[in-house]
């Protein structure tokens, strides 16, 4: 079974890198193998701390690649179109399968750009200042 690439936000800025394979958004904490030290054991990850787990194609991606943060006309995504503000003041927009739930301890949204480096992203709602439901303008 192939490990799932991760970028660990924490609230505090601090970023690691690795892979999982127990997340279960219900757990209060997973196991992290870093990706710098593949075989040194794993760390335990609090979400409680974190911004996002960012599940990622490439832990490196694109620095010269400018994300789209919106949906373009004719982009029907399953679910909820959202705007989720950070309380770093980072925003992404993306869609969630489930209804969005900021009492949930975080929910899962998938980038509105298919080209982002990012599959798909759980954020903490404790780290969001805001949300904002997308629509289109015919509805």
């Amino acid at each position: 079974m192939e490990q799932t690439k991760v970028v660990v936000r924490y609230a505090n800025g601090v970023i690691v890198k690795g892979f999982i394979q127990n997340f279960s958004p219900n757990k209060d904490w997973f196991h992290l193998t870093p990706a710098d030290k593949p075989s040194g054991g794993t760390m335990e990850i609090f979400m409680k701390r974190l911004k996002a787990v960012f599940v990622v194609r490439d832990f490196n991606g694109n620095p010269q690649y400018n994300e789209r943060k919106m949906y373009i006309d004719g982009e029907n995504p399953s679910g909820m179109k959202l705007e989720v503000t950070f309380a770093d003041g980072e925003v992404m927009v993306g869609s969630t399968l489930l209804n969005y739930d900021p009492k949930r301890q975080g929910n899962f949204i998938i980038p509105a750009d298919p080209q982002s480096n990012n599959i798909r992203v759980f954020v903490i709602s404790s780290a969001v200042k805001g949300v904002r439901q997308l629509f289109d303008i015919a509805g």
